[in-house]
């Protein structure tokens, strides 16, 4: 860059002193400063800007690695987990043959173990709240009281018009 020092902006200050006037020398060294700011924002923009295009160029590439890894990765895991079918298939062959070999051996003894129904299941699962219900709410009152548990459930304004106390039998401290 160039290289101003002291004297040499103190010597283009007289010139354009002499040269500009001393009337229009205010005004002309607020343009220069209004320019002068103008450019280094452009220049601070221009490089902004560069330093961006290199981030992308970097994000670009990085991109391209990445996807170029896991397409990769996907064939490696297609390949295997096709090796994993043909295994299972295979071996689902052979529990199959074993399996009908064996129903061919039960069919006689009628031995055989129904699968309940989702709608049995959900059955089930009422009756079991229902019964858990009747265990836990049988209980004596008495044994309820001195357990702490609550023997009657109360609503809040019962509860509130249960304990206030009415407005004619109010206590009166002062006479």
């Amino acid at each position: 860059m160039i290289d101003l020092g002291l004297s040499k902006l103190a010597l283009i200050g007289a010139v354009a002193l002499v040269v500009i006037g001393p009337e229009k020398l205010p005004t002309v060294a607020r343009m220069a400063g209004t320019l002068f700011g103008r450019a280094q924002r452009y220049i601070n923009n221009v490089k902004a800007e560069v330093g961006r295009e290199m981030q992308m160029d970097e994000l670009r590439k990085m991109h391209t690695n990445i996807v170029d890894a896991a397409s990769k990765l996907n064939q490696n895991v297609g390949a295997q987990v096709a090796e994993v079918g043909k295994e299972v298939e295979a071996a689902g062959k052979e529990l199959s043959d074993s399996l009908a070999e064996a129903s061919d051996a039960f069919e006689g003894s009628g031995d055989y173990r129904r699968v309940p129904s989702q709608w049995e299941l959900d059955a089930k699962r009422r009756d079991f709240r229902k019964k858990k219900l009747s265990h836990t709410s049988g209980l004596p009152v008495w044994f309820k009281r001195e357990s702490g548990r609550k023997t009657r459930v109360m609503s809040g304004a019962a509860r509130v018009a249960r304990y206030r106390p009415n407005s004619g039998n109010a206590v009166k401290f002062f006479n």
